[in-house]
């Protein structure tokens, strides 16, 4: 019985307490002014990922012409 008193007391404290956010915690989560021009480049990054995506894309399609034209090449020659 002591053991599964030890085992609930450990799952408790690992386990966040969620409460009420208290005035500090409320002002501290409030938007400040002041940084408004420090603002999150969320949008900037997912458009340059996008562009290394799509440049990914063409330059592994450009190899595989290239290999599809040399080995075309070599089919003609050899026929």
């Amino acid at each position: 019985m002591t053991k599964q008193k030890d085992g609930d007391s450990l799952t408790l404290s690992r386990r966040g307490f969620h409460g009420e956010p208290g005035p500090r915690e409320k002002a501290l989560l409030a938007p400040d002014p002041s940084l408004k021009r420090f603002k999150s480049p969320k949008e900037s990054v997912r458009r340059i990922k996008m562009f290394g995506d799509v440049l990914t894309i063409a330059i592994v399609a450009g190899c595989c012409y290239e290999i599809y034209v040399r080995g075309s090449k070599k089919a003609k020659e050899s026929a």
